[in-house]
């Protein structure tokens, strides 16, 4: 059902999961253990799915948070649960409230989970290559700053992503990168077919959580688009199925 950091794993009174596809309850495209709410998955099952992911966190079904994720920069603090018509347009998550879980949904994109073990702040960012891109990761570390947290001090895990043997792009995408940052062509090997690069996601979350001042960095290390046990994206899409399933991926402080 889950992937665990042993970082992560290894700190007192902290709870984390990268889940998978296992142990769900959902069907067709979304087999499995489908957390997405924008999914057009029957909605009673992604309840249930919820339920069974909240509790291998040891938290409530609506303590369970995730926000509208949108691409963007921009990071919340959650200090109290809110509902799904109320949840705010985001893409991280930042706490230092006991029995609350923040998570993220993704596909394909990067989910990090993060501790500040010393001030008990947590917190979760969705990081596709846009939002990595224009500083969501920087957001959530400053966010978690201003709850009391050290950078030096924050211990990060990457979940489960799309891996670099995977994420084929087009030399547009590379000259994006590189003109922000010329060292970022170091992310890009050349691809089967011309004009294209593959991509290392992995690699620019892990350059850009270091420039932020996090420097305790694990990693799951696996592809959501070639293992089948996750939900993929872009796999769906080069299947030409209709829609596809979310992960969930959160951390939560106990009480």
């Amino acid at each position: 059902m889950k992937l665990e950091s042993p970082l992560l794993s290894a700190i007192p009174g902290l709870r984390h999961a990268f889940f998978n596809r296992d142990g769900g309850v959902s069907a067709g495209v979304y087999s499995g253990l489908n957390g997405g709410i924008g999914s057009n998955d029957d909605p009673a099952n992604v309840a249930e799915n919820r339920r069974r992911m909240a509790q291998q966190l040891g938290v409530r079904p609506q303590h369970l948070l995730t926000a509208y994720q949108v691409h963007s920069a921009d990071a919340v603090v959650a200090s109290a649960p809110w509902d799904t018509a109320s949840r705010p347009r985001a893409d991280a998550i930042v706490t230092r409230a006991e029995g609350l879980a923040i998570g993220i949904t993704a596909a394909d994109c990067g989910p990090i989970l993060l501790v500040d073990p010393n001030a008990r702040v947590i917190g979760a960012a969705h990081a596709g290559w846009k939002g990595a891109l224009t500083g969501i990761l920087e957001s959530t570390v400053d966010t978690m700053e201003k709850l009391g947290a050290e950078r030096s001090s924050i211990v990060a895990a990457i979940g489960p992503l799309i891996r670099q043997n995977s994420y084929e792009v087009g030399n547009e995408f590379v000259e994006r990168f590189v003109d922000t940052d010329a060292e970022n062509a170091l992310l890009f090997l050349p691809a089967a077919r011309e004009g294209h690069a593959m991509f290392d996601l992995a690699g620019f979350i892990r350059k850009r959580l270091e420039s932020a001042g996090v420097l305790i960095i694990d990693d799951v290390g696996a592809d959501t688009y070639s293992d089948e046990r996750f939900f993929s994206y872009r796999r769906s899409v080069h299947r030409k199925e209709p829609d596809y399933g979310r992960h969930v991926h959160a951390i939560a402080l106990q009480r």
